[in-house]
Formats: structure tokens, sequence, C-alpha cells
């Protein structure tokens, strides 16, 4: 249904466990775009910032929901997924302690990522 559209959906976690709705919604929909050929960034920040560590994904909650390990399987196979810098390093995460394929960039890339022609940002 969405096949063959050269938008750039930039989807930005901003909570984890601490409102499991909303993160849920945000690795929903951008698992959801990449099934449908979307191309897709997700961007962990705050509190999700801790999905990007091994088996965290496995610990969240929610009832209804799609397993969050799956969507962020999905996502690192079809799309890309950064850790926001800042928010690792208040974490004390570096980029050895990360799911491999996950990756640790500031502003200035989500910032050109948002700004690329076409592109859509949500922030949940």
């Amino acid at each position: 249904m969405l096949a063959g559209m050269a938008r750039l959906l930039v989807v930005k976690a901003t909570a984890g466990a601490d409102a499991p709705e909303r993160c849920n919604q945000a690795f929903n929909v951008a698992s959801t775009a990449a099934t449908a050929g979307v191309d897709v960034s997700l961007w962990l920040t705050g509190e999700s910032t801790w999905f990007a560590l091994p088996g965290r994904a496995a610990t969240f909650q929610l009832a209804h929901a799609a397993p969050l390990p799956d969507l962020l399987e999905l996502l690192l196979e079809a799309g890309r997924v950064t850790a926001c810098t800042q928010c690792a390093a208040r974490r004390e995460i570096t980029p050895a302690d990360v799911i491999p394929g996950i990756r640790i960039a500031g502003a200035a890339l989500f910032v050109e990522e948002i700004m690329t022609d076409g592109a859509q940002a949500l922030v949940y």
C-alpha cells in the first residue's frame, strides 16, 4: 500500500517503561511503516534509550502490544535505529554497550534526517 514511497519517516521515541503506551506507539508506527516499505529511522531518546541495550526490550510489558524485541529486531533489519548521544551519556551507555546495528548520534544527525526533502518526523 505504501511501497514505492521515497519519503523518510523519522520517529523519535521519548518514553520507555515510564510511559509504556507512548513508547509502544513509537515502535509500532515505525515498524508498521518499515514493513510497508517506508524508509524508517527510529531515534531512542530519554527513557527509551535503555532499549538500545541487549535484553532491555524483553523487560518491556504492555498488554495487547506486539513484543518490543520483535519490533526492535524488525527495525534493525528494515530501517535504522539511533540512540541519542546525550541521552546515552546520561545513562552511561557507550557504543560498546548497545545492540549491534544501533548507532549513537546527536542532534546534528537528527536535524539532517528530519530536514531531508519529503521527510516526516513524528515524536512520541
